[in-house]
């Protein structure tokens, strides 16, 4: 049996604080860049590390691609965005 989630919320529900963060002036800050792998999600990732080097200079990016939006991570790339980033940011395309 399949259940399909409606993301939207009831109206008039509260509004929770969205409290997950990353001090980057705290220490050495990696963020990973994911693309899903449909057209334009690379070129949507170069617009938001552009922006994140010119505002964050301290922080490293690093670079994924899934190259197919149909398919789930792969475990080892997983297990390499993990092991070397503080926060990612992953990306779709249309």
């Amino acid at each position: 049996m399949i259940t399909f989630l409606d993301p939207r919320s009831e109206p008039g529900a509260p509004v929770e604080q969205y409290s997950l963060g990353i001090d980057v002036a705290a220490a050495p800050t990696v963020v990973g860049l994911v693309a899903n792998g449909f057209p334009d999600s690379e070129e949507f990732l170069d617009a938001i590390e552009e922006v994140m080097a010119a505002e964050l200079p301290s922080v490293t990016v690093k670079r994924w691609n899934k190259r197919n939006a149909s398919a789930t991570i792969s475990d080892e790339m997983l297990d390499e965005v993990v092991g070397e980033c503080q926060a990612v940011v992953s990306a779709y395309g249309h």
